[in-house]
């Protein structure tokens, strides 16, 4: 029998494109842990970086190093 296949909201998808420049890890890596395919998690960082979500890098970093965040 053929496996289901699983659905990610949004929100999970722009957190594990999230998570490889935040912490540094290889791409590789952040996918086995997600548990996810390498490509698709290769391809959603990159969408992410060129899209840049409209902020300079300096104003996201800033960002994401605010407290509470």
């Amino acid at each position: 029998m053929t496996e289901k296949r699983r659905v990610f909201t949004a929100e999970l998808r722009e957190r594990a494109a999230r998570i490889v420049p935040e912490t540094g890890k290889p791409i590789p890596e952040v996918a086995q842990d997600l548990e996810i395919n390498e490509t698709t998690l290769a391809n959603r960082v990159s969408r992410a970086r060129q899209a840049g979500n409209g902020r300079g890098e300096k104003e996201e970093l800033a960002r994401l190093r605010a407290p509470g965040v």
